[in-house]
């Protein structure tokens, strides 16, 4: 008798850490009962849809056509080169930005087999489905700006040029030392140790970790003021309301949680082994980084820049995650990336 309850313990348990650990599925816009389709979007080769949003002049009349890519948690509309361009230097310019939902995230379909190089293969139909001709740049803030080293790495031959803006870092990249990356990871509250942990060993656990009530899920998805800096704190009230009911509103496992495994999974190459994609000058890479960012160690960004001298590093004194929402930066980035200016700051 003992052992037939002990048996029937057993597989309520096992059927309990199953459900516990798998996501409810998505809920799709524009599927029955799902979230409404407001953006407009294109239908990507496997069939998902892709929404995005323009911004600036015309495609048609642009000089300088740029996908910007968005970070962690984040959609379309959280587009700071956009925001943060005067219409004047837009104008004057002739600037053309497209942002996009990355599948799961606001109004774009979920893609349970993304890669990082489907999310560059998605970037480069974006481009050739808006008619945005057969060279264009790219630019990445945070979680973003990893999708920009996955451009470098599979579709470099389309870019013109490619900006990241504190672009998060994978400890478990192979080209860092493992010291560096010891010192780096240890500088992050424990709770995010955990959670990366989770998401680099063992990513089916990813949705159950961040959801149950056990341990503090990750200081980033719950966005803890700790992990912000001084200038961060400053400039959140700068920035435009986020809706972020919207931005998960297909399911928190087919964007954020997925992010994190795509991001600080094992990763197929490593950044520091790409070469130079304008070995002739005819573009240009940037890294922009600030010592105070709390979320991406600088001393991991300053390690790549040694590794990838033609990439053009600036490092911005007293900046947080958040450096492009400071005066004048998206102004200095942008005419740094496209017009190859050096920075001035007031």
């Amino acid at each position: 008798m003992i052992r037939e309850i002990t048996v029937i313990l057993l597989i309520g348990f096992v059927a309990w850490a199953y459900q516990a650990t798998c996501p409810p599925p998505p809920n799709v816009c524009g599927s029955p009962g799902g979230p409404a389709i407001t953006a407009p979007r294109i239908k990507l080769r496997d069939g998902r849809h892709l929404a995005y949003k323009e911004h600036g002049v015309s495609k048609e009349l642009a000089k300088y056509k740029i996908i910007f890519v968005h970070g962690f948690g984040s959609s379309r509309h959280d587009a700071a080169i956009a925001a943060n361009l005067s219409p004047e230097v837009v104008d004057e310019l002739g600037i053309y930005i497209v942002s996009f939902d990355r599948p799961g995230y606001g109004e774009s379909d979920p893609d349970p087999k993304r890669t990082r190089k489907s999310l560059a293969l998605d970037i480069e139909e974006l481009a050739d489905q808006l008619g945005l001709g057969s060279k264009f740049y790219v630019v990445g803030f945070s979680m973003g700006g990893q999708v920009v080293w996955s451009c470098l790495k599979y579709i470099s031959h389309r870019l013109t040029g490619a900006a990241l803006i504190a672009p998060v870092i994978n400890y478990w990249w192979p080209g860092f030392p493992a010291n560096l990356t010891k010192e780096a990871y240890y500088l992050q509250l424990p709770q995010d140790q955990w959670a990366l942990r989770v998401a680099h060993y063992a990513p089916w656990l990813a949705y159950w970790w961040n959801t149950q009530k056990l341990f503090p899920p990750s200081a980033v998805v719950a966005r803890r003021p700790e992990i912000f800096s001084a200038q961060d704190v400053q400039l959140m009230p700068k920035l435009a309301v986020r809706q972020i009911n919207r931005v998960i509103q297909q399911g928190v496992h087919e964007s954020l949680f997925r992010d994190m495994m795509i991001g600080f999974g094992t990763w197929e190459f490593d950044p520091m082994d790409l070469e130079n994609p304008f070995p002739n000058g005819e573009g240009s890479v940037h890294l922009w980084q600030g010592d105070e960012d709390r979320l991406v160690p600088v001393i991991l960004q300053r390690y790549i820049s040694k590794k990838l001298p033609w990439i053009h590093y600036h490092e911005i004194p007293g900046s947080g995650h958040l450096i492009a929402d400071a005066d004048g930066m998206t102004e200095a980035i942008i005419k740094a990336l496209l017009l190859g200016d050096k920075v001035t700051l007031s």
